[in-house]
C-alpha cells in the first residue's frame, strides 16, 4: 500500500506471545510437515509471533542429519512459506530446526528423543515447555500418545511446564473408532493436553463468521428461522482424488470432508453466542447444534442424502479420469465421491428451515462457501417488475476469503424494474494484507494454550454419532448403485432433485 496505513488495520492487535517451547513434529518427512507446518512456523518468526527461545525437532523413520533436514525445509519454504525467507532470516531461524530418527512404536527411539529435547532445553533456554504435533497415519496415533507418556515426556504433574499434543484428522473413522481413540488418549493425557485439529477452523473466513454475526447488531437479528429460508454449505475440490485412492476408497467424502470441514462451519453458522471465547464455553455451542442435528429416519434416507461418484470428464480444461479408473480404487468401488445432505436442527432459532450440504470431488472449481438465503417480501409490491431471485448473504471460505451481500436494486431509468446487485467485501483488498495460513493461527494457539479452535472428546463424538448412522444405513442398502456425474460438473442429477423438491436451486459460487 506504498507506505500508507490501512485505516481498517488501525487498533488490530498484532502480537500474541507464547512461552518459550519446542514443538516435536511426528511425520517431519511427510508432506504436511514440508507444505504447511514448517513454512507456517517460518512465517510466525519472521512477523516475530514466536517466542525468543524456540526449536523444532522433526521425528521420523527417515535417517536425515540435522543439516539435511534444514536445507530441505529451506527449500519447502521457499516454495510454501507466506513469507518467503531472505538468507538473513533463514540464517536465523535454521538453528531452531533439529532432527531425530525414530521409529514410533520403539520404547528406546522415545527414551533418546527424551534426552535430546534435554540437551535442546539446555542448549536455547527452553525450560521444557513442549508440543507434540503428530502428523502421522491415523493407526500411529494410540502407539505414539502411549509411548510419548511411558517415557515420561507428558507427564507434567507437579510443576508449571506444559506439554500438549496435536492429533492430526482423522480423529476416527466413525462412532466407535473415535469413542475408542478418546478414551485411549484420555488415559495417558488430560484434556486440556489433548489438541485435535481441524485446519479449516484456523481459516480466517471461518473466524470471521462469529465476528460477522456477534460483532453486528446489523446482521444477528436476522440470523433465524422468521428471516431466513435456507442455508447451503458447499465444500468443492476441482481436483479428483489424485494418487489418495488407497486412502480415499476407504474413507469417502463423508469422512474426508463432511464430518469434519463441514461440519464446523455448520457448528459456527449455527451456533448460539458463546458466553465468552473461552475454549469450552465456544465448543459448549457447537456441541449443542450437533446434539440438536435432527436424525434422518430410518427407511427415509433417499429423502436427504444423495451420493455421488465422478465417471470421466474435464475439470478447466484438464482430461479427469472416472474415479473407478483410479489408482488404488477397488474394481466396482461404491464408494462416494460427492454427496448432498438436507439436514434440520430442531432448536428454536432454526426449527423448519433446512440446511443444504454439499462437497465433491472433481468439481468445476474449488470453493468453499456458506450462503444464507432469506425469505421473499411478504408483499410484491413492484409486481411483475419485483426482483425474482432472493436475497442472499453469502461467506466465502476460500479461495478469495470475503462475504458478499445480494440485493434488489432499481434499474437505471424512467421504470421501476429491479434486478439483483451484489455488495462485496474482500479481505485482501480491504485490510491490504494476506491473511495467515490456517495452520499459522492453530500451532501458534496451542502455544498459548488456547483450544478455542480445537475440538472436543464430545464434539467429535456427536458429529460421528449423526454420521455413522448414515454409513450403516448406506451399507444397509440391496443395491450397491451409485448415481454417477461427470467430472467438470456440479455433481449428480439426484442431488438438484433434492432441493427442486423443496422449491430450491443450488447456488453456482
Amino acid at each position: 500500500m506504498s507506505g500508507t496505513a490501512n485505516p481498517l488495520r488501525q487498533g488490530l492487535v498484532e502480537d500474541r506471545s507464547p512461552e518459550p517451547c519446542t514443538v516435536v513434529i511426528f511425520g517431519a518427512s511427510g508432506d504436511l510437515t514440508k507444505r504447511k507446518l514448517v513454512p507456517a512456523l517460518f512465517s510466525l518468526f519472521t512477523e516475530r509471533l514466536l517466542p525468543p527461545s524456540f526449536a523444532v525437532v522433526g521425528y521420523a523413520r527417515k535417517a536425515m542429519s540435522d543439516d539435511d533436514f534444514r536445507a530441505e525445509m529451506h527449500e519447502w519454504c521457499k516454495k510454501f512459506a507466506r513469507h518467503k525467507p531472505t538468507d538473513d532470516q533463514w540464517a536465523r531461524f535454521a538453528p531452531c530446526l533439529s532432527y531425530q530418527t525414530g521409529d514410533y512404536e520403539d520404547p528406546e527411539a522415545y527414551a533418546g528423543l527424551k534426552a535430546r529435547l534435554a540437551a535442546i532445553d539446555t542448549e536455547r533456554g527452553i525450560s521444557g515447555n513442549r508440543i507434540f504435533y503428530l502428523s502421522t497415519p491415523p493407526a500411529t496415533f494410540p502407539i505414539a500418545v502411549q509411548r510419548l507418556a511411558e517415557s515420561g515426556l507428558t507427564d507434567r504433574r507437579g510443576n508449571d511446564k506444559f506439554t500438549r499434543v496435536i492429533i492430526e484428522k482423522p480423529f476416527g473413522t466413525d462412532l466407535d473408532s473415535a469413542r475408542a481413540l478418546n478414551a485411549h488418549c484420555r488415559s495417558y493425557l488430560r484434556e486440556d493436553q489433548i489438541y485435535r485439529i481441524d485446519h479449516y477452523l484456523g481459516k480466517e473466513t471461518v473466524q470471521n463468521l462469529m465476528v460477522f454475526r456477534f460483532g453486528n447488531a446489523l446482521f444477528e437479528p436476522l440470523w433465524n428461522n422468521r428471516f431466513v429460508d435456507h442455508v447451503q454449505i458447499t465444500g468443492a475440490e476441482a481436483i479428483g482424488i489424485e494418487g489418495r485412492g488407497g486412502y480415499f476408497d476407504l474413507a469417502g467424502i463423508v469422512r474426508d470432508m463432511v464430518q469434519n470441514h463441514l461440519f464446523q462451519v455448520l457448528c459456527l453458522t449455527a451456533m448460539e453466542p458463546p458466553v465468552s471465547l473461552a475454549g469450552d464455553d465456544l465448543r459448549d455451542e457447537k456441541v449443542k447444534v450437533l446434539k440438536a442435528l435432527r436424525p434422518i429416519p430410518e427407511g427415509r434416507f433417499d429423502d436427504f442424502t444423495v451420493r455421488g461418484q465422478y465417471r470421466a470428464g474435464s475439470v478447466a480444461g484438464k482430461p479427469v479420469p472416472s474415479y473407478q479408473d483410479e489408482l488404488g480404487v477397488n474394481a466396482g468401488s461404491t464408494t462416494e465421491t460427492f454427496v448432498a445432505l438436507k439436514l434440520f436442527i430442531d432448536n428454536w432459532r432454526w426449527a423448519g428451515v433446512p440446511f443444504y450440504l454439499r462437497s465433491g470431488k472433481a468439481l468445476p472449481k474449488k470453493v468453499t462457501e456458506v450462503a444464507l438465503v432469506f425469505k421473499d417480501t411478504p408483499h410484491r409490491l413492484f409486481g411483475e417488475r419485483s426482483v425474482s431471485e432472493p436475497n442472499v448473504l453469502a461467506i466465502r471460505i476460500q479461495p478469495d476469503e470475503g462475504i458478499s451481500v445480494r440485493f434488489g436494486s432499481k434499474v437505471p431509468g424512467n421504470t421501476l424494474d429491479i434486478h439483483p446487485v451484489n455488495m462485496e467485501f474482500r479481505y485482501g483488498t480491504s485490510f491490504g494484507a494476506e491473511p495467515p495460513e490456517a495452520y499459522e493461527r492453530l500451532q501458534l494457539d496451542c502455544m498459548l494454550g488456547d483450544q478455542a479452535l480445537y475440538t472436543r472428546a464430545d464434539e467429535v463424538e456427536a458429529s460421528w454419532r449423526w454420521i455413522s448412522r448414515l454409513h450403516h444405513a448406506w451399507a444397509q442398502r440391496s443395491s450397491g448403485e451409485v448415481p454417477r456425474y461427470e467430472a467438470g460438473s456440479w455433481g449428480p442429477d439426484e442431488a438438484d432433485l433434492l432441493l427442486r423438491r423443496d422449491g430450491h436451486v443450488w447456488r453456482r459460487p
